[in-house]
């Protein structure tokens, strides 16, 4: 599970960056609703929330820590009252830094998945940020390293350190990244999925009459990467994809966001998609997809058709 929505509204300026309000108790609810269906993944960062994300999983991952897998992500500078994201900082001591804060929000001694959490920061600048992970590998502080890219050079480069066990990349159905796949497959790393729905596209909850809230990252005054949203309304681009295939993933009695988790098991042995939520409800949709599996070969040939691949 993806836990950037429930780390509720943070900024950059006006710009938002996070999901709109949420309710911790709903929160903490659908995180235990999540345990109790077997999920043990949960992806979070310092910057969701400014903060706020990594304290709501603390709290409801209390009494489990043994049971599940914690990845979380350093780089983004914030300030916490305000909200604000101030920053970022990848030297050595700004990631000590930031790995000795995040350890006792949350509750831990230990982060399972640590993660670089800047996209196109240069590769020939990275070695210092390898080097520090492998440091805080030895020092017992994180278990292994990964970098959130779609970026090929950067996750091959990532992938030459020993404690490297994950690429984290933007992957749906809409929008696949044979290159970077292709080096997780290589490697034996995890390809964890950011964006396994498409922002909320790949679900029935939004049409092209859809508005996002202003204190929603999909909202009017998003970010400039994003993509799936166009002026706080779905891109009528991507919506005609979806639709395209709509059928295809919501066969077997699936819901469409099952079928995209569907589409994502099928296409590599190394996925693991980290769908957002915020409700009970969202979660137990997403944790019922495992009961249909991946989706047929014919299946994944039909809608490489449908959309033009080769």
């Amino acid at each position: 599970m993806g836990c950037w929505a429930i780390g509720g509204p943070f900024w950059a300026g006006e710009t938002p960056l996070g999901w709109g309000e949420v309710d911790d108790k709903e929160s903490i609810r659908a995180i235990h609703t999540a345990l109790d269906r077997g999920i043990n993944f949960f992806d979070t960062a310092n910057i969701y929330g400014a903060e706020h994300s990594e304290r709501m999983l603390s709290r409801a991952l209390a009494g489990h820590r043994s049971q599940v897998v914690i990845a979380t992500k350093f780089n983004g500078l914030f300030d916490e009252t305000s909200r604000q994201v101030t920053g970022a900082d990848s030297s050595p001591d700004g990631i000590r830094k930031a790995c000795e804060e995040s350890l006792p929000r949350l509750n831990t001694d230990y982060i399972d998945l640590y993660q670089f959490h800047d996209n196109g920061f240069p590769v020939e600048k990275a070695l210092p940020v390898r080097e520090t992970l492998e440091a805080l590998v030895k020092a017992g502080k994180i278990r292994t390293y990964g970098w959130s890219t779609d970026f090929p050079d950067r996750a091959e480069f990532f992938a030459q350190g020993p404690g490297c066990t994950a690429i984290q990349l933007q992957l749906n159905v809409l929008d696949d990244n044979p290159a970077v796949i292709s080096i997780c497959e290589k490697h034996n790393l995890a390809a964890i999925n950011r964006g396994p729905l498409a922002m909320g596209l790949l679900t029935n909850k939004y049409s092209s009459e859809t508005k996002a809230s202003a204190d929603d990252v999909r909202g009017e005054k998003s970010p400039e990467w994003m993509k799936y949203f166009v002026d706080g309304r779905p891109n009528p681009e991507w919506l005609a994809k979806r639709d395209a295939i709509r059928e295809i993933l919501a066969c077997g009695g699936r819901t469409v966001a099952q079928g995209a988790l569907a589409w994502l098991w099928a296409r590599s042995p190394q996925t693991i998609p980290i769908p957002g939520f915020r409700t009970v409800e969202q979660v137990k949709e997403n944790a019922k997809a495992m009961e249909f599996g991946p989706l047929k070969p014919e299946q994944m040939c039909e809608i490489s058709g449908l959309l033009d691949r080769e």
